[in-house]
């Protein structure tokens, strides 16, 4: 990755210990001490990506908005797919980013734990641009829990849910629109092989990515 930035990336940016601060779930990045930084100010591209369509989930912020904003400095017009109105902010900054590129962009505001959504984003994708050449199943949700037995069932559907039902629903859906040469890429985790013992249903999904992602290279 280029950058204007110079010297070494551990000397030139914000190192911990950062001040102690939360927020409820999903959070939003300007409250973030220090901001993050998704490359707004860092990335230069080089044209890579001309002419492609890129689907980004929880593409708002965080991985997700620095991958938004990438491809589309590398040329790729961009789609992000957000959780609910707490991530308007971010989804909207990532937008103007795109846009700054001259890209075009696309948000869809929902819970990808639905299926029906998920294919109805595929599909207005492929009604604005006519295809899909990469695929960032990137939005993921976790939750720490001290004990295994704090944990309900309605916790681990959901982290499964949505870390893990919702990708393939996006492959099932997405596949059929992606050219040849096209790309299916899977965030997972260093918990998909050193797991946090706090991290049980997220842990989890992550090596089940591991593995989902592993069976798609054979296909």
């Amino acid at each position: 990755m280029k950058t204007t930035k110079k010297g070494n990336p551990k000397d030139i940016y914000p190192v911990p210990p950062f001040p102690t601060q939360e927020q409820n779930p999903p959070g939003i990045s300007r409250k973030m001490d220090p901001i993050p930084d998704h490359g707004e100010n860092s990335y230069i591209g080089s044209e890579i990506l001309l002419g492609k369509v890129a689907l980004i989930t929880g593409g708002d912020s965080g991985i997700g908005k620095a991958t938004a904003i990438a491809m589309a400095r590398e040329g790729a017009d961009i789609v992000i797919s957000y959780k609910d109105e707490t991530e308007v902010e971010d989804a909207e900054d990532t937008k103007r980013w795109i846009e700054k590129a001259g890209r075009k962009v696309l948000l869809y505001q929902g819970d990808i734990r639905n299926e029906e959504l998920c294919g109805k984003i595929v599909e207005e994708t492929v009604a604005e641009f006519g295809k899909i050449d990469i695929l960032v199943n990137n939005a993921a949700y976790q939750m720490t829990f001290k004990e295994i037995t704090a944990i309900s069932a309605e916790e681990w559907n959901k982290t499964f849910e949505t870390n893990m039902s919702a990708m393939f629903y996006f492959v099932k859906y997405a596949k059929p629109h992606m050219p040849p040469g096209s790309s299916i890429i899977n965030t997972t985790s260093v918990n998909a092989y050193n797991p946090n013992p706090t991290l049980v249903p997220y842990a989890a999904t992550k090596g089940a990515i591991q593995n989902f992602t592993s069976i798609l290279a054979i296909k």
